[in-house]
């Protein structure tokens, strides 16, 4: 009797964890190629916290339900890990793989188990705390099949698939009037082997600006989208012709287990450097140029048309630390002097150093090194982010350089000591399962000697997923005293809609 009856409620675990509506936020088309993992190594996503600790009475109890009953968990030396801490995402995992593990052997008829009445109440009370985590966990493996079956549907031949990305934003705002902004990009992906790929992105649009980007080309455009010193514009996907343009032609391989190189003719240092879990593609999560990336340690100039050169990853086995860096020339078809893949008036240097503390906490350490329009730009930067709770997350960026040398598109002398600084929170789930959110503040460039005041910008977003391939964001963006003059304020409201195919 006690085996029927610890089937039947075995059973009605599991069958809740598989069909319990969740309100987990799921993995979403990125912005750029970047996001279906060129390098490979990348770990983006820091939003699975509260660590159980082998100490916790949950984590002690699991792991002897495990070493009595031998329901082991799937790891590939098929031991639990007992000495390490664990996400509550990977605990939850573990404890689904037990009750799956149970049920077969209760579902046996032969080698069938009987698990003590104290066992039974143990596993009960470890469902009721992990109910919430154990059908998000269920629900991801559900759409990650989905997502797989998709992206089997989209590939011309077991090495080669096809996927695009819409942005259609209709904006409006101070002293302009509602118009519509378009960027369109097709991406073909080919895997060589299954540690190296080619990527090869074409993009148009419909040259659209919005009314920040009016602001600041309303004289020198210096930090506007398509600033001449730096990025802290307003939407990100602004000002893109209706030509179609290569916009990214690489080639990455792993010569070793834990370290990927990507080559090509058209890289973007935003796809290697200063990456962060929750303001880092303006197709999902903030829509500003600035809050995209650190302006100072990713240059626009080298970023937005894209560059020749190379980079690499690297993230030793076992290790909290990952180091990347990069190499990215524009107009390197041009001989030295005038251009050219290693001088001439176009390029970035970068390096990083990720160190990931905890998981919910990482912190990145940056250094460029630029040559831009004749002026030499040297720039530190730290990128920081801390998931708070699972629903709730705090990102930050600061940066500090200088401008050096006589700019041969402004005509003038610089001799700039600049700072740059933003930070943010972001929330999933609000209201809504599986919507996303955030609110940011910050200034692109600190410096007294640039204009009479300083350009804040701010913005707040808050996206919902209306399926797999369509997302619906409503945004408001404000940016005071734009190009660092006094006396302006540009309000902006903008709805983007995302197609992903």
């Amino acid at each position: 009797m006690k085996q029927i009856w610890l089937q039947i409620g075995l059973m009605g675990i599991l069958g809740w964890v598989s069909f319990h509506p969740s309100a987990a936020a799921q993995s979403r088309p990125g912005d750029s190629v970047a996001d279906i993992d060129p390098a490979m190594l990348e770990v983006t996503s820091v939003s699975e916290l509260t660590d159980v600790q082998p100490s916790d009475w949950a984590y002690q109890a699991l792991e002897s339900l495990i070493r009595r009953y031998g329901a082991l968990t799937g790891y590939p030396d098929r031991r639990f890990r007992g000495n390490r801490t664990l996400s509550r995402d990977e605990f939850a995992a573990a404890l689904y793989a037990f009750l799956q593990k149970i049920q077969q052997q209760v579902a046996t008829d032969r080698g069938a188990i009987v698990l003590e009445q104290e066992d039974i109440l143990t596993l009960k009370r470890l469902q009721a705390q992990y109910k919430v985590a154990l059908p998000e966990l269920a629900n991801r493996l559900t759409d990650l099949e989905t997502r797989t079956l998709n992206l089997q549907g989209r590939q011309f031949s077991p090495t080669t698939k096809l996927q695009g990305q819409a942005i259609l934003a209709f904006t409006g705002g101070s002293a302009a009037g509602t118009t519509v902004v378009a960027r369109t990009r097709l991406d073909w992906l080919t895997n060589f082997t299954p540690k190296s790929r080619l990527v090869v992105q074409l993009e148009t649009g419909n040259n659209g600006l919005d009314a920040i980007g009016l602001a600041h080309q309303d004289g020198t455009n210096l930090l506007g989208t398509t600033g001449l010193l730096a990025d802290g514009g307003g939407l990100d996907y602004t000002a893109v012709g209706s030509t179609v343009i290569l916009r990214r032609l690489s080639y990455t391989f792993m010569p070793l287990p834990d370290l990927a190189i990507t080559a090509g003719p058209q890289i973007l240092p935003r796809d290697f450097i200063d990456r962060n879990s929750y303001a880092n593609n303006s197709a999902v999560d903030f829509s500003s140029s600035f809050f995209v990336n650190n302006p100072l340690i990713v240059q626009n100039r080298i970023d937005r048309p894209g560059g020749a050169g190379a980079a690499l990853v690297w993230k030793p086995s076992q290790s909290p630390f990952t180091f990347r860096a990069l190499y990215a020339a524009a107009n390197a078809n041009l001989p030295t002097g005038n251009g050219g893949l290693l001088g001439g008036n176009q390029y970035q240097g970068s390096a990083e150093v990720e160190y990931r503390m905890h998981p919910a906490i990482a912190i990145r350490l940056q250094y460029t090194n630029a040559n831009i329009d004749q002026t030499r730009i040297n720039a530190g930067g730290i990128n920081g982010e801390w998931a708070m709770t699972r629903k709730m997350g705090l990102f930050g960026r600061y940066g500090f350089g200088t401008y050096q040398g006589f700019n041969n598109l402004l005509g003038t002398n610089l001799d700039l000591s600049v700072q740059t600084w933003a930070i943010g929170v972001g929330f999933r789930d609000i209201g809504i399962p599986g919507t996303i959110a955030g609110i940011a503040i910050g200034q692109p460039l600190i410096e007294n000697q640039l204009g009479n005041a300083t350009q804040t910008n701010y913005e707040v977003f808050y996206n919902l997923f209306l399926s797999d391939t369509v997302s619906l964001t409503p945004t408001l963006s404000i940016v005071t005293h734009p190009n660092n003059r006094a006396g302006t304020t540009i309000w902006q409201g903008t709805v983007r809609t995302v197609f992903s195919f």
